[in-house]
């Protein structure tokens, strides 16, 4: 089954808060993530730069951190999710606002934007989020659960089991493993698991 990009948000087998984000991709493959410090973004691989004139929307920040809030999508909806958050207002509404606000990818898939927050440390909340041509869903993640949503096939959050200790971890669980082995054509991904703090990890496979 072919999902699209593929989010995970809540908390591992073991209890720890995490993000995750996956690209799949048949149309444009030959990209990478970057990790930074406190952020991460998707990008063409090395000689493939001139795809983002093909399309504009496969380059993009796919995590922030703000302090203790990990912030995770599929497109330039994490800046302004981060934004929101920054300047005090609640995970819930950053999210509507800025899914209504930038609204599905107007491509030739109509695709929709998916988006996760994650508030570790003891006031832990956790939201995960779409806005597709027909809906716009922000809905809370129970604490203790984990779950996914992707831009194709799977639009309504559904519940997982996360194992992962680590952030690397992470990045290869929703690569392949688990639930998610069996949805085609992974790209990279990349993942941040809240222990004290958000630590960000990247997966770029040969």
């Amino acid at each position: 089954m072919y999902l699209g990009r593929i989010i995970s948000a809540g908390k591992t087998e073991d209890g720890k808060p995490y993000v995750a984000y996956r690209v799949s991709s048949r149309s444009f493959p030959n990209r990478q993530v970057k990790v930074l410090e406190n952020e991460a973004a998707i990008i063409p691989k090395e000689g493939f730069e001139k795809d983002i004139f093909k399309n504009s929307y496969i380059a993009y920040d796919c995590v922030k951190t703000v302090g203790d809030i990990a912030i995770i999508s599929n497109g330039s909806q994490t800046n302004p999710i981060a934004d929101k958050i920054s300047i005090g207002m609640n995970i819930r509404d950053a999210m509507v606002y800025s899914l209504t606000t930038l609204d599905y990818e107007k491509d030739d898939y109509n695709t929709p934007r998916i988006a996760a927050v994650v508030k570790g440390g003891e006031d832990y909340e956790a939201y995960i989020g779409i806005v597709t041509d027909s809906k716009v869903l922000v809905e809370k993640i129970e604490d203790g659960n984990a779950q996914f949503i992707s831009t194709y096939e799977k639009n309504t959050p559904e519940d997982v089991i996360y194992s992962a200790d680590t952030p690397d971890d992470a990045c290869k669980f929703i690569f392949d493993e688990g639930a998610f082995a069996e949805f085609e054509n992974p790209v990279c991904s990349v993942a941040a698991i809240f222990d004290g703090k958000w630590n960000i990890s990247g997966l770029n496979p040969e």
